[in-house]
């Protein structure tokens, strides 16, 4: 199965028009559905990491916020259409060296999501950076292009180079349940701010590496990053980033993972964490 090309380019996804105010407004289509390739992409809906990248994007524009991102945290209401959606940023305090700001985004009748940003400016300190990316160098990784009757609508805009595969159905052990690859997005992009966003949400929900097949489906409820240092067009001048997902728990119909982000030299770019709520068989009632 060949997966179609995408129609709209990921510049176009990330693109915001003007709203009333300091709102911003972006046009959401199929093509970042987080629907699997095998089915009709309505069926999804926008995948969480672009959702992530549109609000930091709003909130900088729409506020002509300046230092780095340093937090964001998104909780999505509900999914949204495609079609156009409005988002509303805020200001909640503005300082020398630290923004604190928030944002709204729906469509008429349907809020989406609502996020908050933390920006800052980096200064001297004690330096300690325990984080380390997994061993295996770029060159020896091949291109591993996710399984297409898994792999969501969106993947299409990702490259991916797996380390030990995709592991889906169960391929990582519970002793080391981490999913490793190197990512970065098809049209080569240097790597920057939203570009990482985007990236850090860019495959499929680690615990399908752990559970059997079919995987079972889920939504994002709750997604964290925490960027640790400014992302520059040096960064990464080739779009590249090394990264690590490892699931932490799958209990209750939830679960729960953290990821790590590395420049192509190891340092350290970002944290991430996610809860999904499991659309799993229903537990029949209690007699």
């Amino acid at each position: 199965m060949t997966p179609p090309e995408p129609v709209q380019s990921l510049d176009d996804a990330l693109a915001l028009s003007f709203g009333e105010d300091v709102a911003r407004i972006a046009t959401l289509t199929p093509d970042f559905s987080n629907a699997p390739l095998a089915t009709d992409p309505l069926r999804g809906a926008p995948f969480g990491g672009l959702m992530a990248a549109l609000a930091v994007r709003a909130m900088r524009e729409g506020l002509d916020i300046q230092p780095p991102l340093m937090t964001l945290t998104v909780q999505y209401l509900a999914a949204a259409r495609f079609e156009d959606i409005t988002f509303t940023p805020t200001l909640d305090r503005g300082g020398r060296s630290v923004a604190y700001a928030s944002v709204r985004a729906g469509q008429p009748g349907r809020p989406a999501l609502t996020a908050m940003g933390t920006f800052g400016t980096l200064g001297h300190g004690p330096e300690v950076r325990p984080l380390s990316p997994s061993p295996t160098p770029f060159d020896a990784l091949d291109p591993t292009p996710v399984d297409p009757r898994l792999a969501p609508w969106f993947t299409r805009y990702i490259e991916h180079r797996f380390d030990g595969g995709p592991k889906l159905g169960g391929g990582a052990p519970l002793t080391d349940p981490t999913l490793r690859l190197w990512m970065r997005t098809r049209d080569g992009r240097p790597l920057d701010e939203l570009t990482l966003c985007f990236l850090l949400d860019g495959i499929f929900p680690s615990y399908m590496s752990v559970l059997p097949l079919p995987p079972v489906p889920s939504a994002s409820v709750d997604l964290r990053y925490d960027l640790i240092e400014p992302i520059t067009p040096d960064t990464s001048p080739e779009g590249w980033a090394i990264f690590q997902f490892r699931t932490c728990d799958v209990s209750g119909g939830w679960a729960l993972d953290d990821g790590v982000a590395f420049a192509p030299d190891g340092r350290p770019l970002a944290l991430a964490r996610q809860r999904r709520k499991l659309f799993g068989p229903r537990r029949p009632p209690a007699d």
